[in-house]
């Protein structure tokens, strides 16, 4: 199997600066759909659809953030990762993105627009290729950074999680 490194130069992937980790994008529709076509709360257009590579490595992670509209990621390669949902109602669950399908880890999972989301490597894990699909597609303008204090008072029973997927911030 090819070293995180070696997948890094081969995809063209790049450090994500704000969320963390390493992305290409790899598609954009070139249809866009129009704001008035659109759920409440998008401004202007997007484009129809649009999908990424993404890497994690025990260095990085993918701090808490929310968009607007629903994010399918899709496990290709390497180790798992340990993910955070914070749901709107308040609740969360943590997920496992991975091979194992056996064990129950998922090759797949949709998070709904509007929740909360960060993610981790998991223990000894070198490197996990993963993809994203969104539709409509990415805008950095639905791009939401999660405050570790205002989450961690809103979900208590995931504090602890929350501190290691937000970067350090001011208590």
């Amino acid at each position: 199997m090819p070293s995180a490194k070696e997948i890094q130069e081969l995809l063209k992937l790049k450090p994500l600066r704000v969320e963390g980790g390493y992305f290409v994008e790899t598609y954009r529709s070139e249809f866009a759909l129009a704001q008035q076509s659109l759920p409440s709360g998008y401004r202007g257009e997007r484009p129809l659809s649009t999908a990424i590579y993404y890497m994690l490595t025990p260095d990085t992670f993918s701090a808490m953030h929310r968009l607007k509209g629903d994010e399918v990621y899709h496990f290709y390669l390497g180790d798992s990762v340990e993910m955070l949902v914070l749901k709107r109602d308040g609740t969360g669950e943590t997920i496992v993105i991975g091979p194992d399908v056996v064990s129950g880890m998922r090759l797949q999972h949709v998070v709904p627009g509007g929740a909360w989301q960060g993610s981790r490597l998991a223990p000894g894990g070198k490197f996990a290729l993963m993809g994203t699909t969104m539709s409509p597609g990415f805008d950095p303008a639905d791009f939401e950074e999660g405050m570790r204090d205002e989450l961690s008072a809103r979900y208590p029973d995931y504090a602890a999680l929350i501190a290691t997927l937000t970067p350090d911030q001011p208590r």
